[in-house]
């Protein structure tokens, strides 16, 4: 069984990406999803090699593409086009759907019992998001809309192939990989159909420090180690902390 501290650590990666929404509205410069990503995936990847300093087996590097891109490429980039388009608590609602998925994915790929608690849970979580951001502001934007449904199958359909691909590294190497992984698969997307980015003001740089350091090295890091630990049925509930 997990103790607390497992627990505690892996809830606190939810909650911090949470910020995410006020942090792009407010700190980002407007209309840059994949260069975003990009920038928050990829220094922190390279940071936490240059820790680890471990590179992984060739072998692993077509899982490694695949998990970078579901958990990182994927999933951030749908996770920026919501958080321009739509309300945070409209978006935090839609994306609050990705506990059943996963439960719903464990059961396929892992064979991970399937209870009426644990989905009946997960439909009364989205509910509880809905009653406690969902405002009138919200604005039914279709891209928006796809975008935060996309990002939800994509992180749950990560959670689950985490943890059935699980390398012998300690967690903080396997997310560095990932978050490399993720990272460089986005580059060349961000240079050729975005523009360059404008010259950085402070509130920038504090938005993107934010997001690469607390909301992915650090994060990503408990987050992983909670996969590891606890399992994707027991990690996933805590994505209801977002919101």
């Amino acid at each position: 069984m997990p103790n607390l501290s497992d627990t505690l650590l892996a809830a606190s990666a939810p909650a911090v990406w949470g910020s995410t929404y006020i942090v792009t509205s407010e700190l980002l410069p407007p209309g840059y999803p994949l260069t975003d990503a990009v920038l928050r995936a990829l220094p922190a990847g390279l940071l936490l090699l240059l820790v680890t300093r471990q590179l992984p087996p060739l072998r692993w590097l077509g899982r490694l593409a695949i998990l970078g891109a579901l958990n990182f490429s994927i999933f951030w980039t749908a996770l920026f086009v919501a958080a321009y388009r739509l309300p945070g608590g409209f978006a935090a609602t839609l994306t609050s759907i990705q506990p059943l998925i996963v439960l719903i994915l464990a059961r396929a790929v892992l064979g991970t019992p399937l209870t009426a608690r644990g989905v009946g849970a997960a439909i009364v979580g989205i509910g509880g998001v809905a009653l406690l951001v969902l405002g009138p502001d919200a604005d039914p934007d279709v891209i928006g809309i796809a975008a935060a449904l996309i990002g939800s199958v994509s992180m749950a359909s990560g959670i689950v192939l985490t943890r059935k691909w699980r390398p012998d590294v300690p967690a903080l190497t396997f997310t560095a990989w990932q978050l490399t992984a993720g990272g460089l698969l986005l580059l060349p997307a961000a240079l050729i159909f975005e523009p360059a980015l404008p010259a950085p003001s402070l509130a920038h740089v504090a938005g993107f420090l934010w997001l690469a350091i607390a909301g992915a090295a650090l994060s990503y890091f408990f987050w992983f180690r909670g996969i590891e630990r606890i399992g994707p049925a027991g990690v996933t509930g805590l994505g209801f902390l977002s919101p």
